[in-house]
């Protein structure tokens, strides 16, 4: 038995065929361009851009947005070879799986948890705020009470009695993901139909803030561009690298949470009518409509509210905070934006948490998780075992975890499966040199190194406490498969 053993390619390609058994083939080239934007747009821009100004760039947070998108164009390039040539559940995991053997496989699907579960979990959480950002600001009732929707480890001081509250759980985030996952179990078809409408919506708000906000930019908030080096320190006590070369790469690590949900679209090859043509269109199409509209909102937000607004008053709100608060005339904006992030929040959590049961599933069939993750409902053909576990675990997380903790777990775990990903086209490309490939990454090595070196740069600019948390993951995961996986992985166990 050996840990470095290979999954042969020829069986991942009549797991492939063999569609009859499993998953149901329903969505087209337009489903995954909807899915991809669908899990892009989100938490990312919402929130993350906000925190990333406030945190590490200012408003050179833009900047790091084309540094994140770069990493991201180089990696999807990778992403569309692979998902084109091998289109089976699993994503990275898979690949990693036929170049690099089944340790490293393991290594990361457990990451791929970062990714997609403690991702969703992120997203949940930020739709609680945005709920009670609804019923404040639009429905003029009260919020829920602050025990019932922060987790333990958050805390508020009353200004006047100086008394501390302390959050208990996250109710609405617990809520919203156990729906999500119930729709999933129903049916990937119903899931594509209302990820489609939710998308329409979202990126409608989306231009029409940039559109809107541009007549509100103050130059004065983009001066200086980029900001003198310095170090912030948040309300935790974590500093943050802030403005300067380090700003500005420790706020692309960030908002790279931003841009995760393209690489989402190749967990559902296994779902898609004609995935060697459909999937690069999907991951590539998501992506560059995603871009543009990432750098021209970012620009528009940090013109017209300064940092400190997201520092003190925004938080993970600090969007429909600086329309109330500086567009004056348009706060029935800031009122759709509410409504509307919260729509979008749910398509985001949607994309993660199919993404996150498709890997499960293929680790199922591999054996290195439990049988039971495999197992398709007999009516829906979902993985509804694989949707329940997962609903326990994003639904903890969301619940019991502060977002902005969970939030750069998801860009380093994800980082590092871009990385991964990279290296499998080299060693596919030299291994399989005839395997038939529908969608070619151009300039192989260059252009997977380079996205290596990108990503490496992103995950170097996070800081040591998320590469503490990586590495801790890490560990947690080498004990799970030299306890569990290796001991019933089906590949290193045919011979019995």
């Amino acid at each position: 038995m050996s840990i470095w053993k290979r999954k042969p390619l020829a069986q991942l390609l009549a797991e492939a065929a063999d569609s009859e058994k499993g998953l149901k083939r329903t969505l087209t080239a337009w489903s995954l361009i909807a899915l991809g934007i669908g899990a892009i747009i989100g938490a990312g821009l919402f929130v993350r851009t906000a925190t990333a100004a406030a945190q590490n760039a200012g408003p050179s947070v833009t900047i790091a947005f084309i540094i994140a998108a770069i990493g991201c164009a180089l990696a999807g390039l990778c992403y569309a070879e692979l998902s084109s040539s091998i289109p089976i559940s699993g994503s990275a995991y898979t690949y990693t799986y036929a170049t690099m053997g089944e340790f490293l496989a393991w290594i990361i699907g457990w990451d791929l948890i970062l990714e997609y579960a403690v991702g969703a979990a992120t997203v949940g959480i930020a739709w609680s705020e945005y709920l009670n950002n609804l019923l404040v600001n639009v429905f003029h009732v009260s919020p829920i009470p602050f025990e019932f929707s922060h987790s333990p480890f958050q805390k508020i001081i009353d200004p006047v009695t100086q008394e501390v509250t302390r959050g208990i759980i996250n109710l609405p985030a617990l809520f919203i993901v156990s729906v999500i996952s119930l729709l999933l179990i129903k049916g990937i078809q119903e899931s594509a139909f209302v990820n489609g409408i939710i998308v329409i919506v979202k990126v409608a708000i989306v231009i029409l803030i940039i559109v809107i906000g541009w007549n509100f930019v103050n130059p004065v908030n983009h001066t200086p561009y980029i900001p003198p080096s310095s170090i912030f320190t948040d309300e935790h006590g974590v500093g943050h690298s802030y403005g300067g070369i380090m700003g500005i790469l420790g706020a692309a690590g960030t908002v790279f949470f931003a841009f995760i949900g393209f690489d989402a679209v190749s967990t559902a090859a296994q779902e898609t009518k004609n995935p060697k043509k459909a999937m690069p269109i999907g991951i590539l199409g998501s992506l560059a409509v995603c871009t543009l509209l990432y750098i021209l909102f970012a620009h528009v937000l940090t013109g017209v509210a300064t940092v400190e607004d997201f520092r003190t008053g925004g938080k993970e709100a600090s969007v429909a905070f600086a329309i109330n608060k500086y567009m004056i005339g348009y706060e029935w904006l800031g009122q759709l934006v509410t409504v509307a992030i919260l729509a979008g929040f749910s398509s985001v959590i949607l994309v993660m948490l199919l993404g996150q049961s498709r890997v499960f599933y293929a680790m199922g069939k591999d054996g290195l998780l439990p049988k039971a993750f495999s197992d398709v409902h007999p009516k829906y053909k979902t993985p509804y075992k694989a949707n329940l576990a997962i609903l326990i675990i994003v639904g903890a997380f969301a619940a019991f975890i502060p977002g902005d903790i969970v939030g750069d777990m998801t860009s380093i775990g994800t980082l590092f499966a871009f990385v991964l990903v990279c290296i499998s086209v080299i060693i596919l490309r030299k291994k399989e040199p005839n395997m038939i490939r529908e969608f070619k990454t151009p300039f192989v090595p260059f252009v997977p190194i380079l996205g290596v070196l990108v990503c490496c740069a992103m995950m170097y600019g996070l800081g040591w406490t998320n590469w503490l948390r990586l590495f801790a993951w890490m560990a947690l995961g080498v004990i799970f498969y030299f306890t569990y996986g290796k001991k019933h992985s089906k590949l290193n166990n045919t011979e019995k």
